[in-house]
């Protein structure tokens, strides 16, 4: 990490990430990642070890809570790989989604929205924004990605509640940590390549410990951009309230070699009945007045149809 990443001056106004009600800390927090990632344990196995941690109303509960943030793009594609060539980390998300008001049963057929910025801070949709800090141009990373889907998907879960994501590691802009932004979907059906229809239960953001992004900042092509890295205690989103406040547990691949990639994963307890959005309010997402990137959006939604 270099010293400017590792910059202790910033003092962020930090907002409270949970508005719309009680978090109620409960039995479910996280899947462990020993099981989670285990080759020879099936998702049915990890469904069961879940459900048989919560017992009655004692389940974790991830209320709608956080905005959308200031990069959000209706159209996603619905696919499991969304790096479209993007250079970066290896990083693979097990997402469980689960019904805390139901016992933490599994939701299945829930749709899973993610999004989140490419190693140099910059979103698809909005790659003239100034990540902020000092990073080249998002042109000049060399991928053939397309620039209005890149780093963006679904997934429908299974069975069991579970999806998985092939993507990299975010990098970060000023002035948040890095982070991932999703959203649970139910009630809808895959249509034409994407999601339609149904409504948004949960809205909120995965968050990464410090450790593992501060060595990662140092890997190319992260270490191009430089400035002043937020870390979670200074965020203005993550309150920190660990896995309930959407702390990801992760594992490296290669614990000698943090290039070869992670392992995330986190359960979600959403409420199906519920409908949050996350558009044009809560806790926090879009940077301070005066510390916003710069850009604007697309004209058009990227199509179901746009190369992946």
């Amino acid at each position: 990490m270099t010293g400017n990443h590792k910059d202790s001056t910033i003092t962020r106004r930090r907002a409270l990430a949970v508005t719309g009600g009680t978090v109620a800390a409960g039995g479910l927090a996280v899947a462990g990642y020993q099981s989670a990632f285990a080759d020879t344990v099936a998702d049915t196995e990890a469904s069961a070890s879940a459900s048989a941690t919560s017992t009655g109303s004692s389940c974790m509960t991830l209320m709608t809570s956080v905005t959308e943030g200031p990069y959000y793009l209706d159209g996603a594609l619905v696919r499991k790989d969304i790096t479209e060539g993007k250079n970066g980390v290896p990083l693979t998300l097990r997402l469980t989604v689960v019904d805390a008001t139901d016992g933490c049963t599994p939701v299945s057929g829930a749709a899973v929205e993610i999004w989140h910025c490419d190693a140099w801070g910059y979103y698809s949709g909005y790659t003239t924004a100034n990540p902020g800090g000092s990073a080249p141009a998002e042109s000049e990373d060399g991928s053939t990605a397309n620039d209005s889907t890149y780093l963006r998907g679904y997934q429908i879960a299974n069975a069991n509640g579970v999806v998985k994501f092939e993507t990299i590691f975010p990098g970060w802009y000023t002035p948040r940590t890095c982070h991932i932004h999703l959203k649970v979907h139910t009630g809808g059906q895959k249509e034409d390549g994407t999601y339609e229809g149904g409504k948004v239960n949960y809205t909120g953001q995965l968050f990464f410990p410090d450790a593992a992004a501060e060595e990662i900042f140092t890997l190319e092509p992260y270490s191009k951009h430089s400035g002043s890295y937020t870390t979670l205690d200074n965020d203005m989103v993550y309150d920190g309230g660990g896995a309930s406040s959407g702390l990801l547990t992760l594992k490296a691949v290669h614990k000698a070699d943090p290039s070869k990639g992670y392992k995330g994963s986190i359960t979600l307890g959403v409420d199906p009945d519920a409908e949050n959005t996350g558009a044009g309010g809560g806790g926090g997402g879009t940077p301070p007045s005066g510390d916003a990137p710069t850009g604007t959006p697309p004209s058009d939604a990227p199509s179901a149809s746009a190369s992946s």
